[in-house]
């Protein structure tokens, strides 16, 4: 048997043959692909390890996916008729009791130039530079604001953080902003968080932070394993189909004791995006720039996102949509596709001449620690309700970028996944080597999660996506996500 596979995680999706999307989250459920704006395509929950931050915890919720630079003259706003939420579970109860809310406002400038002696409305974005001043020569800009809400997401006490914060236009090139990085960091700003501290917020693009194969991989994950018995090699491989890929990034910094209740260390996260159940087009648009609908009714959700993969590799296509819908206090109607989940047999038939085979403990109570009640001794809170979450231990102190371990707990860091989730954490090896097993192979851990190596046959095999995730990728000061692709110039025009 080779030592090392190539394949992905996905693999879950050619089962139906009938449903294109990306990961981790991008596009991952039907309704959802009908609005991107609102599609959460990763989060993020991790100790800062910025020099000087020990005490702070870093949240990062990914939007609107498969943002090209060059996606003019629109480019890639935020949906001003949506409520994007970051929630935090501190106590296990799977309810929230910390939810932080942006709302958007996009503002028209209305530039002109005179035309044969009339003024004429331009159609482009901008018409000069770029800048975070009032000099700035754009058409359009966004403001955002934050709240803070305690218990009860739509019925707790609300506290409003900020309005008017400023987000950086996207990179629409060199010519008009000719410094992106420079710029960029001009609109991170400090936020207050009554009785707690301050911290900091940013909201603009960023170049996707997830990195995956995904064409092969949707083609009945059409990847070769390796030809040599061992091939160190196969995690690197360049197979990165987002790497010329942007998103829309909402960053916190927090304080440790702003997300901590008494002596609970381990908080749980998720994301949502919610829209309003009613939605009238308007036949006669006028000059405002939000008339073309109107929107009312109750808040709707339509988006959700804690642990990386879920909803891609473990719900069942029928039941996406309502997983998108749902909140984690009632997640035992999914229990199923985890303590039974069909990946791994899926990946046992595909790869059946590679001798591949699915762990045979059931329930997969390995899968149920990863994924739903965090992982005893490291995760998992005292007081715990089984539900998708990702969870944090916020005592275990941040490992500096140098020492981080792309894999993780499974590569011997505790700081990174499944205990949180930071940029250079390689998700989808990891993974896939825990859906087949690998918890089941390592002494200690075994025991905790109830299973035992004998029940994993291929638990200690090196699983991959060819497609390489590092902490060397990335930033280390806030927040931490690179720079976005720019629209110009092309590389043929330089």
């Amino acid at each position: 048997m080779k030592r090392q596979l190539t394949t992905l995680a996905i693999a879950l999706m050619m089962a139906t043959g009938s449903f294109s999307a990306s990961a981790s989250s991008h596009r991952e459920a039907p309704s959802i692909t009908k609005s991107p704006k609102v599609d959460g395509t990763d989060f993020y929950m991790f100790k800062s390890y910025e020099s000087g931050r020990a005490g702070y915890v870093t949240l990062i919720a990914n939007y609107l996916p498969l943002q090209d630079g060059y996606g003019g003259p629109n480019y890639f706003s935020l949906d001003p008729n949506a409520l994007y939420e970051i929630h935090i579970d501190n106590n296990g109860d799977a309810k929230e009791d910390i939810t932080f809310q942006f709302r958007f406002q996009q503002i028209l400038k209305d530039l002109q130039v005179p035309v044969n002696g009339q003024m004429v409305s331009v159609p482009l974005s901008n018409i000069g530079a770029i800048t975070n001043d009032a000099s700035s020569a754009q058409n359009t800009s966004e403001t955002y604001s934050v709240t803070m809400v305690k218990g009860d997401r739509r019925t707790g006490t609300k506290t409003t953080l900020g309005t008017g914060f400023k987000k950086p236009f996207d990179n629409v090139g060199n010519k008009s902003i000719p410094n992106y990085a420079a710029y960029a960091n001009s609109f991170i700003q400090p936020i207050t968080f009554p009785g707690c501290g301050s911290g900091k917020v940013f909201v603009g693009q960023r170049k996707d932070s997830f990195a995956v194969n995904l064409g092969e991989t949707f083609d009945l994950v059409n990847i070769k394993a390796p030809a040599t018995e061992f091939d160190p090699q196969a995690e690197n491989k360049g197979l990165n189909t987002l790497e010329d890929k942007n998103v829309t990034t909402i960053a916190l910094e927090v304080p440790v004791a702003c997300l901590t209740a008494g002596s609970e260390t381990v908080i749980g996260g998720w994301t949502t995006a919610s829209l309003r159940q009613g939605r009238l087009l308007n036949p006669v648009p006028g000059s405002d720039i939000s008339s073309a609908s109107k929107e009312g009714g109750a808040w709707t959700q339509v988006s959700r996102l804690g642990m990386p993969l879920v909803n891609e590799v473990v719900i069942g296509l029928k039941d996406k949509d309502k997983f998108n819908a749902s909140k984690p206090v009632n997640d035992s109607q999914f229990a199923t596709y985890v303590t039974n989940p069909t990946l791994p047999a899926l990946l046992e038939i595909l790869f059946k001449s590679a001798g591949v085979k699915a762990p045979t403990n059931f329930p997969r109570t390995d899968l149920v620690a990863a994924f739903l009640t965090g992982v005893p001794t490291l995760n998992k809170p005292a007081n715990v309700v089984a539900s998708e979450e990702l969870r944090l231990n916020t005592a275990i102190p941040a490992a500096p970028k140098a020492s981080q371990n792309r894999l993780g707990v499974i590569g011997g860091d505790v700081a990174g996944f499944p205990n949180g989730r930071r940029p250079g954490d390689d998700v989808v090896d990891v993974a896939l080597r825990v859906v087949m097993g690998k918890l089941c192979t390592i002494d200690g851990v075994n025991t905790a999660v109830g299973c035992k190596p004998s029940d994993a046959p291929v638990g200690g095999l090196h699983f991959t996506d060819g497609a390489w995730q590092s902490p060397t990728q990335f930033g280390e000061t806030f927040p931490y996500l690179n720079t976005p692709i720019a629209g110009s110039p092309n590389p043929a025009n330089k």
